[in-house]
């Protein structure tokens, strides 16, 4: 699988992500996924904020992750982050790895289709968001 522009985030747990057991809530992974395409968008310049004044929006259709390695509260972790695709959608690829034990914690994917400012979906990325993507 390719890795167009990988981007890596380090946190750690916080107590409030765990549950009884000590271990991360399976939906917190998603957030850490977030922290990963947050910082890869930003990495192209396209934050909230810019793909806004370009005149578009992102919305994700699709995601899955795969669990495999428990995190726990305050292991320090790593979310990378790394486009799989750019067109016709973006396709982001995640692994979250915990770093107190060095082993891989999650993989995940989401896919995000281009709307326009009226939330019509564009059948493409636009050239405007792409020139900035590869």
């Amino acid at each position: 699988m390719s890795r167009l522009h990988e981007v890596s985030v380090e946190f750690e747990v916080p107590f409030h992500d765990v549950d009884i057991l000590n271990i991360v809530w399976h939906g917190h992974y998603y957030k850490y996924m977030e922290y990963g395409r947050t910082a890869l968008m930003r990495s192209r310049g396209l934050d909230v904020e810019d793909i806004r004044r370009a005149g578009y929006a992102l919305l994700l259709v699709d995601s899955h992750c795969r669990y495999t390695y428990p995190l726990r509260y305050a292991d320090r972790a790593r979310v990378d982050a790394w486009f799989v695709a750019v067109a016709p959608r973006l396709v982001v690829a995640y692994r979250i790895r915990n770093l107190k034990d060095d082993r891989c914690s999650a993989r995940g994917q989401t896919i995000l289709v281009t709307t326009d400012q009226e939330g019509r979906l564009l059948s493409e990325t636009p050239d405007a968001l792409l020139q900035r993507l590869v």
